[in-house]
């Protein structure tokens, strides 16, 4: 039993070590420029319903709901790079979590269509956390901050996520930003 809980902390050490070596590769390439953005079909659905599978287990130990809200008129397959709009959205539904211990966290997508096939998809993450001070918001989006020392002590992280997110979602042509109150939770929006 003992070796179990040895190779149980060893595996959850391990990835949180390639978690953070893929934050920093991401962020290097991000700064030099050479991230190379795919533009290939997907079904918006079913990376929203994947994205939420990921985080599914942790939201029912801490016995917080979970759920989406597609608009219908938001198309269900699109061009684009899948695997950054996950990793945008894996990063905010996890934070979303870490930092929310009663209620729910809310996914809602929305679109507007642009002309011709263009659309832009609005990703709206809310969650019934802690909240965000007006004060620190400004602190979220820059690379290696967070909103306090004491934050990273009780929640851990890099300060990389949101960074990367944020530059991420600016290389698809889109933003990203948030409105928080302190002890009522956060949404964070990216298009």
């Amino acid at each position: 039993k003992e070796q179990i809980d040895y190779v149980k902390t060893v595996h959850s050490s391990s990835d949180a070590l390639l978690a953070l070596i893929n934050e920093i590769l991401d962020f290097s390439k991000i700064e030099a420029g050479k991230i190379e953005l795919e533009k290939q079909p997907f079904y918006l659905r079913e990376l929203v319903e994947s994205s939420l599978d990921q985080i599914a287990s942790k939201m029912a130990e801490k016995h917080l709901d979970l759920a989406y809200i597609m608009e219908n008129d938001v198309p269900q397959k699109l061009v684009g790079d899948s695997t950054r709009i996950r990793q945008i959205l894996a990063n905010l539904l996890s934070n979303a979590a870490k930092f929310t211990e009663q209620g729910e966290v809310v996914v809602s997508i929305s679109s507007k269509h642009l002309g011709e096939d263009q659309y832009k998809i609005h990703f709206q993450i809310r969650d019934t956390g802690i909240g965000i001070p007006p004060d620190r918001i400004d602190r979220l989006f820059k690379s290696f901050s967070q909103v306090d020392a004491s934050t990273t002590r009780k929640y851990g992280g890099t300060g990389l996520g949101l960074a990367i997110c944020k530059q991420l979602t600016k290389l698809m042509g889109g933003k990203m930003w948030v409105d928080s109150e302190v002890g009522a939770g956060s949404t964070f929006h990216f298009t």
